[in-house]
């Protein structure tokens, strides 16, 4: 009996190699490279590296989920926290013999980040001046700010769902003491991971109901609280940094919804941290091919449509939950 090998898939379809003379009656093996030499733009990947929202909506992402630059596939270490705080009296060592050993162990997590993007197609019809670029640089931003408002999305809901939660009312009822509340949960959180929260983010409507707590108490410190800046209340907390979300994304066909609304979130955060660096939330890229993190793609359709494309590479990642508390305030 005569056996066969099965074909080699180069035997079937050739690999397109980049070079320019193709044979219109082969069907080639498709190459990345042509794509990116064909329709990438480095006009608009430049504006949209150096592109900054004027509502700063990366800084809050920034804020909540750090960038940690990485490989595409990378490994990153849960962190160990029993171990940084174990304590023995036993390190004494006798004559002779050997110091006490130890091991530090920790979990080892292979992942990746993954390829996101959008994409609009234009109808040149409808744009004023095509012969100016600057309506190209439009679409770019509000495909980035689109992008960047998907990503802050996840991370909320991420960090949320990973956080110890506990319901606060605060309203106009005598005694009402936000930052005590927040700076207890902070202590609970402290006591759970033995690393104090250094951020603590607030919904605007968060936000909104901490200045009518205070200022429901009629009294000079009531007042004087109200009216306080993030960074002083940072102070008070105890904390690095409180931000505040006042971020918004269209949740109904006339409806828009608040990302964090009426939640505190506290948390442990590092910007410029690397992969093994104990935190709670990190948002893993990785440069696209440009050595940029973003690339954007122009592409003429027909005579008329214009396609602008808009990529990135990230993996939004909860490195550890301990020490993740929650308030939803009513």
């Amino acid at each position: 009996m005569t056996t066969f090998a099965p074909p080699v898939m180069d035997e079937i379809l050739p690999v397109d190699n980049g070079s320019i003379h193709l044979s219109p009656d082969i069907i080639y093996v498709a190459n990345e490279g042509r794509f990116t030499s064909s329709f990438y733009s480095e006009p608009l990947s430049t504006y949209a590296v150096g592109w900054r929202d004027p509502e700063n909506i990366e800084g809050t992402l920034e804020f909540v989920a750090p960038a940690v630059e990485t490989q595409r596939r990378f490994e990153f270490k849960k962190f160990a926290n029993a171990e940084e705080f174990l304590s023995e009296t036993d390190d004494v060592r006798t004559p002779h013999a050997d110091f006490k050993r130890v091991e530090f162990t920790g979990t080892s997590v292979n992942e990746k980040t993954l390829n996101k993007g959008l994409t609009v197609v234009v109808d040149l019809d409808a744009v004023p001046n095509p012969t100016l670029r600057n309506w190209e640089d439009n679409y770019t931003a509000k495909l980035m700010r689109r992008l960047y408002r998907n990503e802050l999305r996840r991370a909320i809901t991420l960090l949320s769902a990973a956080a110890t939660n506990t319901a606060k009312t605060w309203d106009t009822t005598a005694g009402k003491d936000p930052d005590m509340d927040v700076i207890a949960d902070l202590i609970t959180a402290t006591n759970s991971s033995g690393i104090r929260p250094n951020r603590v983010l607030y919904g605007d409507t968060a936000w909104q109901k901490r200045a009518l707590a205070h200022r429901a108490q009629t009294s000079a410190g009531g007042f004087a609280s109200s009216s306080l800046t993030p960074d002083a209340v940072a102070s008070i907390l105890g904390v690095d940094r409180v931000g505040i979300s006042k971020e918004r994304y269209q949740s109904a066909a006339a409806t828009k919804s608040q990302i964090v609304n009426n939640l505190v979130l506290m948390y442990n955060a590092m910007s410029g941290a690397g992969v093994e660096d104990p935190s709670n939330i990190k948002r893993f890229v990785s440069p696209c091919i440009n050595g940029q993190r973003v690339r954007v793609f122009r592409q003429e359709l027909n005579a008329k449509l214009v396609a602008i494309t808009v990529e990135h590479y990230s993996n939004i990642v909860v490195t550890s939950t301990l020490g993740i508390r929650q308030q939803t305030i009513s």
